[in-house]
């Protein structure tokens, strides 16, 4: 199986955005929502890349009709390289984003814009440290003194979170290209990555399987795929943004437990790179790790959010230095939009 150039660099989009910008947000206003012919209202979604299994939920929302049947007219506006989700927000050229993880909100609140994480269909963010075969890692802690691969951002990223938690010191850091070559050469040497990429591409080309350790399994606290609503839309649209939010729901339970060919087929068609060997196998990995399903959506319901978790979250990260005392990290989400809420 060939890399598909596409899915790599989405690492460091992620991490880009995680470092956050200055977006001027403040002029989001609320607005009455354009209707279709059909009287549904039209609502525009960006992702946070180009189509893949990890928007797979919102695909199958719409390619079984899930968001029709609740009157919305959906279109998935799919993002890439050049596409800044906060900015298509802020200009009002999409109504909702998608969020890849939680600094991404937070940068938000510390820049004072008005949107909100509203769900997080990934109870688990993807994130992972890649190493070799090796019977003596049992678990993160023994990647201890190893030379660790990471994209410029990741280090103001989850690298905060493993140096919290770990002990980890900076002296071992190396940079990350996006190319596995480096750490292909060096039996030592830890890669970041992404759960439902990297790994399998190694797998493809080394002809080895690698350790693979989940940040989310030995406790990052970190969600994903969320969905990000700017203040004045959630106000002036609450029926709709509960509509989307459970007819998304609905699509997520469908993509991991049902027939996702539907879904599938529109993600190829969007993004004709992707191939079903790799959807395939990114799916099986979401399930196998219950990425979507598992945690607190176990008790309360896809797209669930917890305030413990967003406080264990800006603790990690303010403690280390980027957002500051007393920021009202409560401002980066909101559950009242979920289904069963409000």
């Amino acid at each position: 199986m060939r890399r598909l150039p596409s899915r790599l660099p989405r690492l460091d989009r992620r991490a880009v955005l995680a470092g956050g910008a200055a977006l001027a947000l403040s002029a989001c206003g609320g607005s009455e929502p354009a209707v279709d012919d059909e009287g549904r209202i039209r609502i525009r979604f960006a992702t946070d890349w180009r189509a893949q299994a990890e928007h797979g939920g919102f695909y199958q929302a719409l390619a079984a009709g899930a968001y029709a049947k609740r009157g919305l007219n959906v279109e998935i506006v799919q993002g890439g390289p050049s596409v800044n989700v906060p900015q298509l927000l802020a200009s009002g050229a999409v109504e909702l984003g998608m969020g890849s993880n939680s600094f991404i909100p937070m940068n938000l609140v510390a820049e004072g814009a008005p949107v909100k994480a509203v769900a997080a269909f990934f109870q688990k963010d993807p994130q992972v440290l890649i190493a070799h075969p090796d019977p003596a890692l049992e678990s993160i802690a023994d990647l201890a003194g190893r030379p660790m691969l990471l994209a410029t951002a990741s280090r103001d990223a989850f690298w905060v979170w493993l140096k919290a938690r770990y002990g980890f010191t900076d002296d071992q850091v190396r940079t990350y290209t996006f190319n596995s070559a480096p750490f292909l050469a060096d039996v030592r040497a830890v890669q970041q990555g992404y759960l439902t990429s990297e790994p399998y591409t190694i797998e493809q080309e080394a002809g080895f399987v690698p350790r693979v350790f989940l940040l989310a399994d030995e406790g990052y606290p970190s969600y994903a795929a969320m969905v990000l609503a700017p203040n004045a839309f959630a106000r002036d649209n609450p029926a709709a943004l509960r509509a989307f939010l459970a007819a998304s729901a609905e699509g997520w339970r469908d993509y991991m437990q049902g027939d996702a060919r539907a879904a599938d087929a529109l993600i190829r068609k969007d993004n004709p790179e992707m191939t079903q060997a790799v959807l395939d196998q990114a799916r099986a990995k979401l399930r196998e790790y219950a990425v979507v399903g598992g945690g607190d959506a176990a008790l309360y319901g896809l797209g669930t959010m917890t305030e413990a978790r967003w406080r264990a979250f800006y603790e990690v990260t303010s403690q280390a230095g980027i957002y500051p005392p007393g920021l009202n990290w409560r401002d980066a989400f909101t559950t009242q939009y979920l289904p069963g809420r409000g």
